[in-house]
């Protein structure tokens, strides 16, 4: 703060006014700038927030803006072996782009192509969608990644009138710095095909993509993630993928390649058969489907930096 100047003392003498020619010359100056007050005050009530149009005189003399108090983040995480941490969680597709085909048709650069801003995703024969279901998982791995003190932010919450694109995607992990982060799907491979699989970044070096910093970080996260998810879902690998590993690499993935934190996908199961349909529309088993990933997810986080490859 700036120091203030010296107060001076009131002048003493003939020159100052009597008390009574004081006080009387205060009340003349105070009256006027008081109706003068009442008048503004009175003309901004009656103009009020709207957009209507103003003049620029009328402008001129509108009160401030008043502060918009900003919208509650959500819930704080807790206390626990994750405080500290943050974890992107990236439901796969959105119910609504069905209804914006031409938006999400629309080509992005994903370094080393171009790709779908977003698809539709699948759906179960009877009609349940992808989107639905990787929405409800996620929000249920929220609730147990924040129980153990990480910091839990979503690509989208259903807020979204489609998409978000797969360059956005990845891009909001990258944005929150996030030390982990799982894009969470399932499968529209042909009936009989059954079982979970990981899909993990290749090394790509090419245009805005380079994944060379995440490939190692991911695949340790990758396979953490497949072992716990198997444990708590008690399902097994994909059959038809990499031999039943239940781990793949993929170098044609946007919201991978333009990935800079460890990132995997998860395809929970095939919705084209009728087995693993079942177990994904179960509520129950979308229950055992989040601790799978919360637990995955925790176990890569909490690894002693000397075990992560």
């Amino acid at each position: 703060m700036p120091n203030s100047p010296t107060p001076q003392p009131f002048p003493s003498g003939p020159s100052r006014p009597p008390r009574s020619r004081r006080l009387l010359i205060v009340a003349a100056v105070a009256v006027p700038v008081l109706l003068l007050a009442g008048g503004i005050g009175y003309g901004v009530a009656e103009r009020g927030g709207g957009d209507g149009g103003g003049t620029g005189a009328d402008d001129a003399k509108a009160a401030p803006a008043p502060v918009r108090t900003p919208a509650s983040p959500g819930p704080s995480p807790s206390a626990g072996p994750l405080s500290g941490k943050v974890v992107v969680l990236d439901p796969g597709h959105n119910t609504k782009n069905r209804l914006h085909t031409a938006d999400i048709n629309r080509q992005v650069d994903v370094g080393n192509g171009r790709k779908e801003c977003d698809t539709t995703g699948t759906e179960t024969n009877a009609g349940y969608p992808e989107a639905e279901f990787t929405l409800d998982v996620v929000r249920r791995a929220r609730k147990l990644l924040r129980a153990q003190g990480a910091e839990v932010r979503l690509t989208h919450d259903g807020d979204r009138e489609f998409g978000p694109c797969v360059d956005e995607r990845a891009e909001i992990g990258n944005e929150a710095e996030a030390d982990a982060a799982v894009s969470v799907h399932a499968d529209g491979a042909p009936a009989g095909a059954r079982g979970f699989h990981v899909i993990m970044p290749g090394a790509v070096h090419a245009g805005k993509a380079d994944t060379r910093a995440i490939t190692a970080p991911s695949h340790d996260l990758g396979t953490r993630l497949a072992a716990s998810f198997a444990k708590a879902t008690d399902t097994s690998p994909a059959t038809y993928i990499n031999g039943g590993t239940g781990l793949d690499t993929r170098s044609d993935l946007g919201g991978l390649n333009l990935s800079r934190v460890p990132k995997v996908f998860l395809e929970c199961g095939n919705m084209r058969d009728a087995r693993d349909a079942g177990l994904l529309t179960s509520a129950k088993w979308r229950e055992r489907a989040a601790r799978g990933i919360a637990a995955g997810v925790a176990a890569y986080l909490t690894a002693d930096a000397g075990e992560k490859s």
